[in-house]
């Protein structure tokens, strides 16, 4: 049993590391983007258009929806056991950028890669999870995604000295990983739940996806995820870029936001995966949901100082880890039944990525000249995340992805 057990331990951490990959490729551009402007004269608008189409939007969006219906039809191995290669090639551009375009094609076909990664890592996740531990396997995969951030951020601290050279070193640690997580996942077997909705032909297509039974649980997890993100993809790919504006100490553009990823890290390891699969999914939800607005409020009302800001690194980092994002990699896995469940997850991924994507324009003009409207509206966003989630929010805990499926017919 134990050994069992073990097996998917790690496939969760294999499959999990796509969060590793995708979060450290966001913040890694955001590492380079202060550099990259000094080096080629960017301008806000071209930094807008190099966050819209990162691996923080747009082409991570693209990616999932394609993924997610390639892994539903073809099964979630295939998927994940490839479009690492296909980052790695992604990720050669950016390392050896030479040019403005080079960077924007780099972060395209690396969005793309990590997008594809995401619903099928995120189904199998919870496809061969124990019933009454699936909160604490997703919750491996957001401790993962936190991961990834402190990384690259501690690395970036260390390689200040070395310039645009040090990132493309971190970079080239990103593509060294893809290729190893290639060989790996090689040994992984397919989601025995998948393979069993083959066998039994419950295959289902977009006519069932777009069906008011599914189709009002995918405006709801991207409703309530994507407010939440237009903050966090603020926060992660344009928060260096920020406190240079702010003319903040260098040190807070790297050390400060890793301290948010690791208290975030801390916050999933001791509350949503001891929690999240044994209290009021609803009501844990709510608790991060207000600390979300706290924290951005206080920005809002009191200015981007440096003490203001710690503090509200230090509210944020600890609502995260049971808040938005690790709730909508659970739910939007559990609200789906197999044959559609990466499919639903790419289209819901997909509209908050790409939306994501259009906001990304509009920041770097925000933050530059009227901070103060910017960060009002990204409260405004996470008070409509935390009403839409608690007003609609399931309440799945201990039940199989069976016993969820028979309460929706």
């Amino acid at each position: 049993m134990n050994g069992a057990q073990d097996h998917k331990w790690r496939d969760t951490i294999l499959a999990g590391l796509a969060n590793y990959i995708d979060a450290g490729s966001i913040v890694a551009g955001s590492v380079a983007l202060a550099l990259w402007k000094e080096i080629y004269g960017l301008s806000d608008s071209f930094i807008g258009l190099i966050g819209a189409f990162s691996a923080n939007a747009i082409s991570a969006g693209v990616g999932a929806l394609i993924g997610g219906i390639l892994c539903d039809k073809f099964g979630r191995k295939k998927i994940y056991q490839y479009d690492m290669l296909f980052y790695a090639f992604g990720m050669l551009f950016l390392i050896f950028a030479s040019s403005a375009w080079m960077i924007v094609l780099g972060f395209v076909l690396v969005g793309l890669a990590v997008g594809a990664d995401i619903p099928a890592s995120w189904s199998l996740i919870a496809e061969q999870a124990p019933d009454k531990k699936r909160g604490a396997h997703s919750g491996v995969a957001q401790l993962l995604w936190y991961l990834g951030p402190v990384a690259v951020l501690v690395a970036a601290y260390f390689l200040q000295p070395w310039g645009i050279t040090g990132v493309r070193w971190i970079f080239a640690h990103l593509a060294v990983l893809a290729l190893a997580l290639t060989f790996l996942r090689s040994k992984m077997r397919e989601s025995q739940r998948w393979e069993e909705s083959q066998e039994t032909r419950q295959k289902a297509g977009w006519g069932e996806l777009l069906s008011p039974r599914y189709f009002g649980a995918v405006l709801f997890l991207a409703a309530m995820y994507g407010f939440w993100n237009l903050w966090a993809g603020f926060n992660g790919f344009f928060t260096p870029y920020l406190v240079k504006q702010h003319n903040l100490p260098d040190w807070v553009a790297t050390i400060v936001p890793a301290s948010y990823f690791l208290i975030g890290m801390v916050s999933i390891l001791l509350i949503f995966m001891t929690l999240s699969d044994k209290v009021n999914q609803r009501l844990l939800f709510g608790i991060s949901a207000v600390m979300h607005v706290i924290g951005m409020a206080i920005l809002a009302i009191f200015g981007f100082t440096l003490e203001l800001y710690i503090l509200h690194v230090v509210i944020m980092g600890v609502a995260g880890g049971f808040g938005a994002q690790s709730f909508f990699q659970l739910w939007s896995a559990e609200m789906f039944p197999t044959a559609i469940r990466s499919t639903a997850q790419g289209l819901a991924f997909a509209i908050v990525r790409i939306g994501l994507g259009i906001w990304s324009f509009f920041v770097p003009w925000l933050a530059s000249y009227d901070y103060a409207t910017l960060a009002w509206i990204l409260t405004g966003f996470l008070v409509a995340s935390g009403v839409i989630g608690m007003i609609w929010a399931p309440r799945n805990e201990g039940k199989s992805l069976e016993q969820i499926e028979a309460q929706r017919q």
